[in-house]
């Protein structure tokens, strides 16, 4: 295992079952950008770094039970707790790397990412992962319920302009990944980039 994952493990691991109640009312927030992500019913979908799973229930109102949602996580704690919190009967919880996913190019529909790009240790070539397993077509959506400067004002630190996030430097990166950025906004009650996976 490499040191940004043993980083990001002990870093989500020790934070784990008291995730959720430290964010409680984050829950609004990811059900509109789920409804963003334009997803229908029967669609496959993949929540990628889904932490306790907020994500889940939402996707799989959107995909309906026809529909596939899955959870991938780096850190086996927070997949725990999701399954604590029953979030496992609204998707399936898979153990493994965002950055080298267990899944077949071009099955899924859509991938879900609530505040992973800033965990990503080589964001071009794990775009590109991401990129590998949706179809020509299919959606993306980079989320965090709250913006670029309320998250820099909650962590006591101020917004630099290497910020993957920042719109300037996330079109590029994206771009470089295989996706189109569609949509871009970034206010104080939540950040959300949309994208298009290029043929």
């Amino acid at each position: 295992m490499s040191e940004d994952h043993t980083r990001v493990q002990e870093f989500f691991g020790a934070r784990a079952a008291g995730w959720d109640s430290r964010f409680p009312d984050d829950g609004p927030a990811y059900t509109a950008a789920v409804t963003d992500l334009g997803l229908r019913k029967g669609d496959r979908v993949l929540d990628a770094g889904c932490g306790t799973g907020r994500a889940l229930p939402p996707l799989r109102a959107a995909v309906g039970p026809s529909g596939v949602v899955l959870g991938a996580d780096l850190t086996p704690a927070m997949l725990k707790a999701a399954a604590r919190a029953g979030r496992d009967r609204d998707g399936r919880l898979l153990l493994t790397d965002v950055a080298a996913l267990p899944l077949r190019s071009r099955t899924l529909d859509a991938v879900f990412a609530a505040g992973l790009i800033a965990h990503l240790p080589q964001p071009v070539d794990n775009l590109r992962e991401l990129a590998r397993v949706v179809r020509p077509g299919g959606a993306l959506a980079l989320f965090h319920p709250v913006g670029r400067a309320a998250l820099a004002a909650r962590q006591g630190r101020q917004i630099t302009a290497d910020d993957l996030r920042a719109e300037a430097n996330l079109g590029p990166l994206l771009a470089g990944s295989g996706w189109r950025m569609t949509s871009y906004v970034d206010e104080d009650a939540r950040f959300l980039a949309l994208a298009t996976r290029e043929s």
